[in-house]
């Protein structure tokens, strides 16, 4: 039974069941360690590297970013990330592995993001991943289908819409 107070979703033991269980301490695992056994196992040969640069990612981006209730800088966020990236890997074995990584980032991070955001977690990889140009994506058939859509429901094609709407396709592609 963990005891986490204050912690979102949980409530307090009372008193009386509390007694009934033995205390013990543990320490705040090594999230750069658990990070390059992952990527090694997930067939990444870079992962030491790699491991030290999501971590920092992840950390810098819970310090700058504005704090809000969704964002999740945590260990499951991270294992989540390293397995798209596998995922990733596996299906495009030609592209560069700090590439792989930083689109797993991008496609499970930025859609979530508050505007202001966006050009700090951009800034925090240009300076992890420097030198490193990530290629936009172009979509034949849904920007013709939003066009579409907007114009017989009379919506004006405003940029930050059509964004979030691809933002909102790529999270469905990397969750299903």
């Amino acid at each position: 039974i963990t005891m986490n107070p204050g912690y979102a979703g949980r409530t307090e033991l009372p008193d009386n069941l509390k007694i009934l269980f033995r205390p013990v301490a543990v320490m705040t695992p090594d999230f750069r360690m658990i990070a390059e056994v992952i990527l090694y196992s997930e067939g990444f040969t870079n992962a030491k590297d790699l491991s030290l640069k999501i971590t920092q990612l992840y950390k810098l981006s819970s310090e700058q970013l504005s704090p809000q209730d969704h964002y999740d800088f945590g260990m499951r966020a991270l294992k989540s990330i390293l397995v798209m990236a596998g995922d990733l890997k596996r299906s495009q074995p030609g592209v560069p592995e700090d590439l792989t990584l930083i689109v797993a980032c991008n496609d499970s991070n930025v859609p979530k993001f508050v505007a202001e955001d966006v050009p700090l977690f951009n800034g925090i990889m240009a300076d992890l991943f420097p030198g490193v140009q990530f290629p936009e994506r172009e979509y034949p058939e849904l920007l013709p289908a939003f066009e579409r859509y907007m114009e017989a429901h009379s919506l004006s094609p405003v940029d930050t819409w059509i964004t979030k709407g691809i933002q909102y396709y790529e999270t469905l592609i990397v969750r299903h």
